[in-house]
């Protein structure tokens, strides 16, 4: 009991860090289905971060517009979120869930799809 009350703050960071990691492994062996579907890939990141590099079929909707461009994301079909690392992508699954979107996978990391 001692080495959990002593090591919590740790134990904490790397079960997240493998959650995110199991995760990004789960959607990424799915990408070929979601395809398929019709999924349209979506990268949360600055303009300048996407102008800079992105993976090839993505479009960006920057985190900050997302919620004023709804209307652009058709709920028919799966959505795949990325970002530079995760957080930005987990955030905008949120927002897409709230808003009704059943089908929506956060890869994590853009190059995730390279």
């Amino acid at each position: 009991m001692e080495f959990f009350r002593n090591y919590w703050p740790l134990i904490l960071l790397s079960s997240w860090f493998t959650y995110k990691w199991w995760n990004t492994q789960k959607v990424r062996k799915l990408l070929p289905q979601l395809k398929s579907k019709g999924a349209l890939f979506i990268d949360v990141r600055s303009e300048g971060e996407f102008s800079s590099a992105h993976a090839p079929g993505t479009i960006n909707i920057p985190l900050q517009s997302l919620g004023n461009r709804l209307s652009e994301i058709p709920k028919s079909a799966p959505v795949v979120l990325c970002c530079a690392s995760g957080t930005r992508s987990g955030m905008a699954r949120m927002l897409l869930k709230k808003n009704g979107y059943k089908d929506v996978y956060n890869i994590g990391t853009w190059t995730k799809f390279l």
